[in-house]
């Protein structure tokens, strides 16, 4: 992972593309009717995308296709992993609750890091889509986008699935836990 440059070398590039080929062609109900030529010609003319992508499986997230915005032509990546991405948790929601904590500090914030990933956090429906597709974080739990009036009064909003339903819940917004990430969104 580069923190400064966002260009990957030619040979991470054909390694990262050759992991989302294969994990695209393993998991077609997720991306139904798309052509994985098209979106590789998509990703090779974007390279900031493609390191954004990187970053996203280099934090255990394993990033695929799960829909193609027919207004934009771009095609939407959610991070897919059976979990909530092992390099994303133990991390509290974002820079405020962050610095507001006065002792046993996490490391970073859900904002911070996807900021620097160049990704979005998932929003509750976005997090209800990908739930669609399969069973996820069903030991796990992720942050997802939390309305600005929750924000305020220091909640944040997380979520999870656990018998067969997805739930929502609430936390201070500064808490972090071993069990806890978040999964991100990309447009390419």
């Amino acid at each position: 992972m580069s923190k400064g440059n966002k260009e990957l070398t030619r040979e991470r590039q054909e390694e990262l593309l050759g992991t989302l080929s294969a994990r695209f062609e393993k998991n077609m109900v997720r991306h139904e009717g798309l052509e994985w030529a098209e979106v590789q010609a998509k990703l090779e003319s974007n390279h900031e995308k493609l390191w954004s992508l990187n970053e996203m499986e280099a934090t255990g997230g394993e990033p695929d296709v799960v829909g193609l915005d027919s207004e934009t032509g771009e095609y939407i990546f959610f991070d897919c992993s059976s979990e909530s991405p092992k390099g994303r948790r133990s991390v509290c929601y974002d820079r405020e609750a962050l610095e507001a904590r006065k002792k046993h500090k996490p490391e970073n914030s859900v904002m911070d890091m996807a900021n620097a990933m160049g990704i979005e956090l998932l929003t509750e429906e976005q997090y209800r889509e990908l739930q669609k597709l399969g069973n996820f974080d069903l030991k796990t739990s992720s942050w997802v986008q939390t309305p600005e009036n929750i924000r305020k009064l220091g909640g944040a909003l997380f979520c999870d699935r656990r018998y067969d339903t997805v739930f929502v819940y609430h936390n201070g917004a500064d808490s972090y836990y071993g069990a806890r990430g978040f999964r991100g969104s990309l447009r390419v």
